[in-house]
């Protein structure tokens, strides 16, 4: 699967450069000053929900843009008549394209055509982008901006957190997942006291980075996963039969360096022989975490590949406006807290879920192109 896994990924041409760590996070913490003056620090409230990391390049996203700020029970109309517009501008293009072969002007609608499926793709990645976003603020819960607006005198500080919203979008087995998440990628334990989420820690900006893409990927594949439960537990119990087999974690997840999602307490798949899967219990008695341990190869590949080429492109390209070029210059070392080191990743992990539902929402009117 892992094979199979790192093939798709690399015909998306993701250009995140990862240097895997092979440990989470080393937060050293040191005690969180009371005194700190708070109002330093960038607030980002539902009144600015729209100021995001990355800007929208089309008048089709700035469009969506003013309905969702002004008309927000519309948006999803709105989403509607302009993905049949998009679709339909790029099959008119291709079917003069199409009508023009054999002619002297094959070359020029050959052109035309590709640039036409540019010009909707930059499109369908900005109704993406704000599908995902309607999606936040449904739950009150704005983007983070540009960490570059977070930061004064290099210390990151996003206000206010928002933990309980973000942690509100998911069941509670999804959430459960979500936590054991938080505790192996930033060493965060339910039940901790405000000292602890206050208190300062140093992270480089790249690796923040990483951990942000991560748990977008690992959201993406909750997402998927949980649906793909629920579904199956709704089958009479002799349908109920999921293959078990050895598999290794996507590379997905293996390029940003979290084995451990998959390697530590959270999952410990291995193959199993029939006698022990004649002893799994029955489906409406077990809970998402079993169920997604008894993954095979082929169901781990469904659930954890991106679908679309757009949805990768979209990933990376808001990364790379959250966080800026992952390169030598731009991995400055950056004061935080836990708290807010939470609140990314918490917003990573919705940001995946509500990109698997953008997803489904566009490949309904406009075909997005597949990943191989």
């Amino acid at each position: 699967m892992a094979a199979a896994i790192s093939n798709s990924l690399s015909q998306t041409q993701l250009k995140f450069s990862l240097v895997p760590p092979q440990k989470p996070l080393n937060l050293k913490f040191k005690h969180w000053d009371s005194n700190l003056g708070r109002g330093k620090f960038q607030s980002i409230s539902a009144k600015c929900c729209l100021n995001l990391p990355l800007k929208l390049k089309s008048p089709v996203g700035r469009s969506l843009s003013s309905v969702l700020q002004n008309e927000p029970h519309c948006f999803y109309d709105a989403v509607s008549v302009e993905l049949n517009r998009i679709a339909e501008d790029r099959d008119a293009a291709f079917a003069r394209f199409d009508l023009s072969l054999g002619s002297s002007e094959a070359s020029l609608h050959r052109r035309i055509a590709k640039l036409k499926e540019e010009e909707c793709q930059v499109a369908v990645e900005d109704v993406l982008y704000m599908i995902i976003l309607y999606n936040f603020s449904e739950f009150k819960v704005p983007l983070a901006p540009s960490l570059s607006k977070c930061l004064y005198n290099g210390r990151l500080e996003i206000l206010p957190s928002k933990d309980w919203e973000l942690e509100s979008i998911h069941s509670l087995e999804v959430l459960e997942m979500v936590r054991e998440h938080l505790s192996i990628v930033l060493g965060w334990k339910v039940g901790s006291s405000v000292t602890v989420n206050w208190s300062t820690t140093k992270v480089r900006r790249h690796h923040l980075s990483q951990v942000y893409q991560a748990s977008i990927l690992y959201g993406y594949f909750l997402k998927s996963a949980s649906l793909r439960y629920r579904l199956e537990q709704s089958l009479p119990p002799t349908h109920q039969q999921i293959s078990f087999g050895s598999w290794s974690p996507p590379p997905e997840f293996q390029s940003c360096g979290f084995e451990n999602v998959f390697h530590g307490n959270m999952f410990n798949p291995r193959s199993r022989t029939l006698s022990q899967v004649s002893r799994r219990p029955r489906m409406k008695e077990a809970n998402l975490r079993c169920y997604v341990t008894g993954f095979d190869v082929q169901t781990m590949e469904e659930c954890a590949k991106l679908k679309s080429e757009e949805a990768a492109e979209l990933i990376e390209k808001h990364c790379l406006a959250l966080f800026g070029n992952s390169n030598a210059e731009n991995n400055d070392m950056i004061l935080t807290s836990l708290s807010s080191l939470k609140r990314l990743v918490l917003e990573a992990v919705a940001f995946g879920c509500f990109l698997w539902d953008a997803e489904q929402c566009v490949n309904s009117t406009y075909k997005l192109k597949d990943r191989y």
